[in-house]
């Protein structure tokens, strides 16, 4: 059995970019998703009470599990390892859409997955820690902290697209899909469109 997981922090996120790609990697891969699993729900809960806790239950030797990026399968190295040993010992194998990993039960898989989660949460606790140092720099230094009130950057995202965006709305080409082709939420774009597009 072919599984597609899809999993958002918050019910604000959408599945449909998750689902975007995936489908796009397994055209490519020649083969389709027999079964998708979606949930809402934060990777630090515990897998018992996630619907991906159930899925690691019935999934047997031979089944694919393919995933948009292997953090949405846990947010630290140990929920990770223990997802992808278990995977691994059941001979299921795992594919990852946006770092193109292909992990089976071989050695050169156990190496890449440990390497991988160790230095993802390396990378998460050193950005967390220089921001947290810069912020508390900052606020001894006296400056406050945030946007001012009612202040608005005439920066935005998609500055410099505005012609893009206007072809493609003009092909009556969808926020999401367009949001998707410049790799923003489609929230960005309907909102850059009604501020900025004057079709």
């Amino acid at each position: 059995m072919n599984y597609g997981y899809i999993r958002i922090s918050t019910d604000k996120q959408t599945t449909e970019n998750q689902r975007f790609e995936i489908l796009n990697f397994t055209k490519l891969k020649t083969f389709d998703i027999e079964e998708w699993i979606e949930e809402t729900i934060s990777s630090t809960k515990k897998l018992d009470v996630r619907k991906f806790g159930e899925l690691l239950n019935r999934m047997k030797k031979g089944d694919i599990l393919v995933v948009s990026e292997l953090s949405r399968l846990g947010r630290n190295l140990m929920q990770i390892m223990k997802i992808l040993h278990d995977c691994m010992e059941k001979d299921v194998m795992v594919y990852t859409v946006k770092e193109n990993y292909e992990l089976g039960n071989n050695i050169n898989s156990k190496v890449l997955a440990f390497a991988f989660g160790l230095s993802a949460e390396i990378e998460r606790n050193l950005i967390s820690q220089r921001t947290k140092e810069a912020l508390a720099r900052r606020k001894a230094e006296g400056q406050i902290l945030g946007r001012p009130k009612g202040s608005r950057s005439q920066i935005r995202k998609l500055t410099g697209k505005e012609e893009e965006i206007k072809n493609l709305m003009a092909r009556k080409i969808s926020y999401s899909a367009i949001g998707r082709i410049l790799g923003v939420h489609r929230l960005t774009v309907s909102s850059f469109a009604k501020d900025e597009i004057k079709l």
